[in-house]
């Protein structure tokens, strides 16, 4: 597998590397196909639950849904994210967040944290455990990157093991994924919700409708929903996109791990000729 690098610039040792003020500098591990000069909406959406993780912890909580509105192109250079809690309770909590990027908001993020309930978890371990409906992991597979790309940071940054469909097809598409680094340097383990929330961005791109060296398609918004923690190293994407006649794009997913299904991802898409197109 390639290495995840640029010129000068040694592999990164992951997607981001905290600096001080709750300062984050992207690696090229965060590049986006469209640019290389910004980042893939993923990392930072990453970047977002990790910050609220770390800020507002709560015992008995957990991330039940993030969404993340992209303002415009996120730079690849120093971010920094604050947080507020719009709404406290002791069932439910509301978390906003935004990214700055030389003084300018990037992207804005609402997370919504919901209660643990013990008794409904006793309930349901009563009742016989469902089979894990997702494809079995493939073996290892030759990597092939979005719109027939040879190589690109975000890609590379993680390994793509596909059931149906890739980066360099359209249509509906089944991906088994794994990030190869963690998000933040000098993390030990990577948590399983930063695999998640790195790699659901990625819906809209392994299920294009169109030939991606031709069309755009840009989510300017996603919306990841989640009912149980995920676990393990490797998340499913099964996601599709569909158009409408006037042009406008949504894409749709399932995510699993390979115990089974954890949730969802929705995105809205822009779509439009490719620099270029003829």
């Amino acid at each position: 597998m390639r290495r995840v690098t640029e010129p000068g610039e040694a592999e990164p040792e992951a997607y981001y590397r905290p600096g001080p003020d709750g300062i984050f500098t992207p690696t090229v591990a965060t590049e986006s196909p469209w640019s290389t000069d910004a980042q893939h909406g993923g990392p930072p959406s990453a970047l977002f639950g990790h910050v609220i993780r770390a800020r507002h912890p709560e015992p008995g909580f957990r991330l039940a849904r993030l969404t993340v509105e992209f303002l415009g192109t996120i730079p690849r250079t120093d971010v920094e994210v604050s947080t507020e809690i719009v709404r406290d309770g002791r069932r439910i909590r509301l978390i906003e967040a935004s990214m700055h990027a030389a003084g300018k908001r990037v992207a804005l993020a609402r997370a919504w944290q919901i209660a643990v309930n013990d008794d409904v978890l006793a309930d349901a371990e009563r009742k016989p455990p469902q089979p894990a409906e997702v494809p079995p992991l493939p073996d290892e597979q030759e990597q092939f990157y979005f719109g027939g790309r040879q190589s690109w940071g975000y890609g590379q940054a993680a390994e793509w093991r596909r059931i149906r469909g890739s980066f360099s097809s359209t249509g509906y598409a089944q991906v088994w994924a794994r990030l190869r680094i963690p998000l933040i340097a000098g993390q030990r383990e990577i948590d399983p919700l930063d695999r998640v929330l790195v790699i659901a961005d990625s819906a809209n791109g392994v299920s294009s409708a169109l030939d991606p060296r031709d069309w755009l398609f840009i989510p300017p918004a996603v919306t990841v929903t989640l009912h149980r923690y995920p676990v393990g190293d490797w998340v499913l994407l099964a996601a599709r996109s569909d158009l409408a006649e006037d042009g406008l794009g949504s894409t749709s997913g399932i995510l699993s791990d390979q115990s089974g299904a954890i949730g969802t991802v929705t995105q809205p898409l822009l779509v439009a000729p490719a620099p270029g197109r003829s």
